[in-house]
């Protein structure tokens, strides 16, 4: 085909295109196809005589007057047939043919020569060498015009009605295959919009599983499993589902606790742990037929498996196959199944939360019970003894009893909040460690210390085996000493009384490793995985008489990873006994520091030796009626001049009223809290030297830095023992100076102190 710039001559067509606007071949509507032909001469009487004699054949005719016009003609539109004049100024006809065959598009247009030189050979030659199909002598015989191009407008008609009905037969495929593809993609929809309400009408974990396998057969395979792999203490589990023939039960379900197959279990972790797709398949027939073993006794010539994923995480493989031979999987069916994976997980994820989500509720309410329970206990004795000191008043031995009993009870009830802090504290990152070089023989004598009452109150034997070398340790001193106390004390607690319990320390490359054994009850399989999960006991019933509130190895493991440790428990079973294995980094030859003797955080002389208040007027403000007139009494016992207030502002009229020099300050009073009545007593010169005490439950390092910053001297948080506090308001007879501290330090109660 070949183009050219022209405008058609009016007397040729009267109604042309405008100039630059594409004119198709053939003009099409309710009547027959129209071909153009190109009449080029520099003649008008012949290009009149042109239009007359090719009038009769109905077809669209344009003209041209020279090479120039022609081949601005052929630009514009295509031609069935061009007739050019041989013999033209400027470019003759056989300069204009072969321009018009050098372009792509017009290279085939058939290309008549019109010339009086019919008998010319060579310049015959040249016209067909650049392209002229044929030859017409001038003048021009009507009845010979007519026929040559008759031919070449049918040929060219019968071509575009070719290519026009090949044309409407891709049309009408590609339509039917939109059509297909829409219905396929409705149909997806439907299936994936039901797959989903399906997985998303349950929680429970058993139930997503069979419908998950259920929603595979059998629109896509003969059999389906879905596995979780072992994840998070959850253990490995399969939901199997296969069609049958029975048409009263056309499919079965099966929940296993394993494949069985060796091959296909090493196949599902591969897909599982490389999270990409596989498919397996064997020969259905010949000498080299073979089948793919499964469960059940069921046997698929293809299988393909599918990495269950969610939130970056693999939960386990989908696997489907097909027992009829010859059939394979789809891409449309794989789409559809890649997609029901991924809805699939995500239903399956939120099972497994659910179910997270219950156990620990669970885990809180036996918490909450064990609670109540460790409460009560202590409270018991102590409420007894509050009655025998009632009913004894002249009996000194019951006098004292009781005494000793509130005391150790009080003992007991301040460890049960200690703990409950510290988990609250390492769980929210409170906790500092200070991390230094520590001897092992040091801090292993300061756990035994704490721990060997409890070990001897149940007449156990302790070894204790220590390396002969010196050997140090990175990390903090008293948290070091409560991991191996905590977990001597759990090994003393869960061994029959007279039973044995060891602690061994040694260096093992990069680490000191310390394993703390014992002949105990031992630790379920099932329960190892989960023994340092918070408020998780092995024996939760009610008549268990260990006692605790399952937080003590949760607070051993988290101590050791915040000093880049690592802590493992084993048992061979129940009544087996258990190890505890606890690792934590080596440190240097650099000396340790000596914790040998324990260092006091406030230099304040307690006991005999400390300053008596007597004379002192001191102000206890506590909301607490009980706790502000207790405090009161054992102050007067001191000989202090004691004044009472039970809120903030009958604390500051008192101060005002009174000039104390000391403050007892509670600091959850109502309305106006302790920071702010601290603050109100600050402010006035005249109180500067006023010793102002934060007594309170609150005792985080945030609480006592706020304390120093309004003001206060000291924090101590309750229980307070009495001779502490005496001697702390006592030390108003010393020089300030030497009694007040960056931070507001902290006072407490532990072991007696």
């Amino acid at each position: 085909m070949v183009v050219a710039l022209s405008t058609a001559s009016p007397i040729f067509h009267p109604d042309p295109p405008p100039t630059g606007e594409r004119e198709p071949t053939t003009t099409s509507g309710e009547g027959p196809q129209r071909a153009n032909i190109l009449v080029v001469d520099d003649r008008p009487d012949k290009l009149v005589v042109f239009r007359e004699l090719l009038e009769d054949l109905g077809q669209n005719v344009y003209s041209a007057s020279s090479g120039d016009e022609a081949l601005r003609q052929v630009l514009e539109r295509d031609f069935a047939l061009i007739l050019l004049d041989v013999n033209m100024p400027g470019l003759d006809g056989l300069e204009t043919a072969a321009l018009i065959r050098s372009r792509r598009k017009s290279a085939h247009t058939p290309i008549i020569l019109v010339t009086a030189d019919y008998g010319d050979e060579l310049r015959m030659t040249k016209a067909y060498s650049l392209g002229a199909v044929d030859y017409i002598a001038s003048p021009v015989v009507p009845e010979i015009l007519r026929a040559k191009v008759k031919v070449f407008v049918e040929l060219h008609l019968l071509a575009e009605q070719a290519k026009r009905q090949a044309q409407e037969r891709i049309a009408l495929v590609e339509e039917k295959a939109a059509r297909e593809a829409a219905e396929r993609a409705s149909r997806r929809l439907a299936f994936l919009a039901e797959a989903s309400r399906v997985l998303a009408s349950s929680l429970d974990l058993e139930a997503t599983l069979r419908e998950l396998s259920r929603l595979i057969v059998p629109r896509f395979a003969d059999v389906a499993i879905v596995s979780l792999l072992p994840n998070e203490g959850q253990p490995e589990r399969h939901e199997m589902t296969w069609s049958t023939s029975d048409p009263e039960q056309p499919l079965l379900s099966a929940s296993l606790a394993e494949l069985g197959d060796p091959m296909l279990a090493d196949v599902v972790r591969r897909v599982c742990g490389s999270g990409k797709l596989e498919s397996l398949e064997r020969e259905a027939s010949g000498a080299n037929a073979s089948r793919i073993a499964l469960p059940r006794g069921l046997a698929v010539h293809a299988l393909m498996l599918v990495p269950l994923l969610v939130r970056g995480r693999r939960l386990g493989v989908l696997t489907f196959g097909l027992e009829a031979a010859g059939r394979w999987f789809d891409a449309d069916a794989l789409a559809m199944v890649a997609e029901l994976a991924a809805r699939g997980a995500s239903a399956l994820d939120n099972a497994l939360l659910f179910r997270k989500i219950q156990e620990e509720d669970q885990r809180k309410n036996e918490f909450l019970a064990m609670l109540a329970h460790e409460l009560r206990n202590p409270l018991t004795p102590i409420s007894n003894a509050v009655h025998i000191l009632r009913a004894s008043e002249n009996d000194a031995e019951k006098l004292t009893w009781a005494r000793e009993l509130i005391a150790r009870q009080v003992k007991q009830l301040v460890r049960l909040v200690d703990d409950l802090l510290d988990v609250s504290r390492i769980t929210r990152g409170k906790i500092e460690l200070k991390i230094e070089a520590i001897d092992v023989e040091q801090v292993v004598a300061a756990a035994i210390e704490t721990s060997k009452p409890n070990v001897d109150a149940q007449r156990h034997t302790l070894s204790l085996q220590l390396p002969s070398e010196p050997t140090r340790l990175k990390g903090d001193f008293a948290r070091v000493a409560q991991i191996l106390s905590n977990l001597v004390n759990n090994a003393a607690k869960y061994t029959p009384k007279g039973g044995r319990v060891s602690l061994s320390a040694g260096r093992e490359g990069d680490y000191v490793v310390f394993r703390i054994r014992d002949s105990g009850v031992g630790i379920p399989t099932e329960f190892l995985s989960a023994i340092f999960d918070p408020f998780t006991q092995i024996d939760r019933t009610l008549a268990r008489s260990h006692g605790g509130l399952g937080i003590g190895l949760t607070l051993v493991r988290r101590l050791v990873e915040m000093q880049n440790g690592h802590v493992s428990a084993r048992s061979e079973g129940r009544n087996r006994g258990s190890e505890f294995t606890v690792r934590l980094p080596a440190a240097s030859e650099a000396p340790a520091v000596d914790h040998a003797k324990p260092v006091t955080m406030i230099d304040v002389p307690i006991g005999a030796q400390a300053p008596s208040p007597a004379g002192l007027r001191v102000l206890v403000v506590d909301d607490n009626r009980d706790v502000a007139d207790s405090t009161a009494s054992i102050m007067r016992m001191s000989g202090c001049d004691v004044h009472v207030a039970y809120d903030g502002k009958a604390a500051l009229e008192s101060v005002q009223r009174l000039r104390p020099d000391a403050v007892l300050l509670d600091i959850g009073l109502p309305a106006i809290d302790g920071y702010l009545v601290a603050e109100h007593i600050r402010a006035q010169p005249e109180n500067l030297r006023t010793m102002i005490v934060a007594v309170s439950g609150y005792g985080q390092e945030q609480d006592r830095l706020r304390s120093k910053s309004v003001g206060f001297d000291y924090h101590v948080v309750k229980p307070i023992d009495p001779a502490v506090l005496a001697g702390l308001v006592g030390s108003l007879r010393m020089s300030r100076d030497t009694a007040r501290t960056d931070i507001a330090a902290p006072l407490r109660l532990s072991d007696g102190a």
